[in-house]
C-alpha cells in the first residue's frame, strides 16, 4: 500500500538534508537535492520497516507542506523606526 508523507528538504551548508514530520528520527541528507530525495525514502523504507520490527504502528500522514507567496518589504514600516 503506497503513502504519500510530507518531506521537508533544506539547504545545510553545501548539501541538502531531509526530514519527515510524521516520522520522528526520519532524517536524511545527500549532496544533490535528487540524492537527498533518494536518500529520504530510503530512509522511510527503512524507518518503518524498524517500526514494525518494534511492534509499532506506523503513523498515517498527517502533515503537509506547501509553499506560499509573500511581498518582501525592503525597509521597515515608519511607525517601527
Amino acid at each position: 500500500m503506497n503513502q504519500e508523507y510530507a518531506v521537508i528538504f533544506e539547504r545545510a551548508g553545501s548539501n541538502f538534508s531531509a526530514y519527515v514530520p510524521d516520522m520522528d528520527g526520519c532524517i536524511a541528507t545527500g549532496e544533490t537535492l535528487d540524492e537527498c530525495r533518494q536518500n529520504i525514502i530510503e530512509a522511510l523504507e527503512l524507518h518503518m520497516n524498524g517500526m514494525l520490527e518494534d511492534g509499532d504502528p506506523i503513523p498515517k500522514p498527517s502533515s503537509v507542506a506547501g509553499i506560499v507567496t509573500v511581498d518582501v518589504p525592503t525597509k521597515a514600516p515608519a511607525s517601527v523606526r
